[in-house]
């Protein structure tokens, strides 16, 4: 990537930067204008209505930025993958507005997410390898579109579950956003590092209106399209990461571990209560709440793990993969059963 191309992609993230911190007020209004408002309820934390589909703010220059790199600044393979992707970026975002005024059932919501992931895979955004930490890559043939799907359904579904309490989904796609910039500059992998830097470019500014106290809610629209451009991201269109092995999937599941975990044990828990769409209110953030930890303090905790899941994330670009897998592996054993016990301790509450 030249310096130029580079110098380009930092104006259009700061442009994102600064637009994002001009817009939200702005969408504080529209959201109160339009009613697109979050309303306290038996399954939600806030105590006062909070307008929502904050995830407007950063999205729409994010969705411009693609369209003016694709257009002007990337060669024409590259420009067109930003152009293609900012098209579902939009679509999705439509859903997230739409979810948030209305409240769509989850398993609409699900078929939404299902025909975004079909739009990814045949626009060019497909897992089409999988990391061995032991050996050659798994080339995964006609398995690449059910993979591709599910890839999709789970890191949007994952980044949207944690969106519980101020700025925890926020900040935590900040720090993914870091550590995926960081190992696509190391790789001199200008889609990934456009990517990267526009998403943390938006979230960054976020954050401050998100953090708590919020004035104002990610919701669906935010957190649907921040889990669409990570997990775009990490399949990084045609090339897939060319010359990045490490980051077929396994950097984004190291450093999206919490958000995984908890969607995890949704999982499971709902199943035994007979219906995967339903809503409840036993999320790790709830648990840790119903134990006495404030909104700042829950966020800040997550952070910290986040990062050290992303720093290690971020060693196997530059170290052993088989090394580094295992203390992954170790790491990832040790925060299953801290979840698990805080889990245990919440319900004995």
């Amino acid at each position: 990537m030249t310096s130029d191309l580079a110098l380009q992609i930092f104006i259009f993230s700061l442009g994102i930067h600064l637009l994002t911190h001009l817009l939200v007020p702005l969408n504080i209004r529209f959201s109160s204008r339009f009613r697109i408002i979050a309303q306290p309820s038996a399954r939600k934390i806030h105590l006062e209505p909070k307008p929502e589909a904050g995830g407007l703010s950063f999205a729409l220059p994010i969705l411009f930025a693609l369209v003016a790199t694709g257009l002007w600044v990337l060669p024409v393979p590259l420009g067109k993958s930003y152009i293609a992707l900012a098209g579902v970026g939009l679509l999705a975002l439509a859903f997230g507005v739409i979810d948030d005024r209305y409240e769509s059932q989850a398993r609409y919501k699900f078929l939404g997410q299902l025909a975004i992931g079909v739009l990814m895979y045949f626009i060019g955004f497909r897992v089409a390898k999988l990391t061995n930490p032991f050996g050659p890559e798994f080339v995964l043939g006609w398995m690449s579109f059910p993979v591709t799907l599910v890839w999709y359904l789970v890191v949007m579904n994952a980044i949207n579950l944690i969106d519980g309490i101020d700025g925890l989904a926020c900040g935590v796609c900040v720090i993914v956003c870091a550590v995926l910039l960081v190992v696509g500059i190391k790789e001199r992998n200008a889609l990934v590092i456009g990517l990267a830097a526009f998403l943390l470019a938006g979230n960054l500014a976020f954050l401050r209106y998100n953090f708590f106290p919020a004035r104002i809610f990610l919701g669906d629209t935010g957190s649907q399209f921040n889990g669409l451009i990570i997990a775009a991201i990490s399949t990084a269109g045609a090339t897939q990461f060319k010359g990045i092995t490490s980051m077929t999937l396994l950097i984004p599941l190291s450093v999206l571990a919490i958000p995984l975990i908890d969607m995890a044990l949704a999982v499971f828990r709902r199943l035994r209560m007979g219906n995967i769409f339903s809503a409840d209110k036993a999320h790790l953030h709830h648990i840790m709440l119903s134990l006495g930890l404030s909104q700042r303090a829950i966020s800040l905790i997550v952070y910290v793990v986040t990062l050290l899941f992303g720093l290690i994330a971020i060693g196997f670009s530059f170290s052993s993969k088989k090394i580094l897998f295992l203390v992954l592996l170790g790491l990832l054993v040790l925060t299953v059963v801290a979840a698990y016990l805080i889990m245990r301790q919440g319900r004995k509450k």
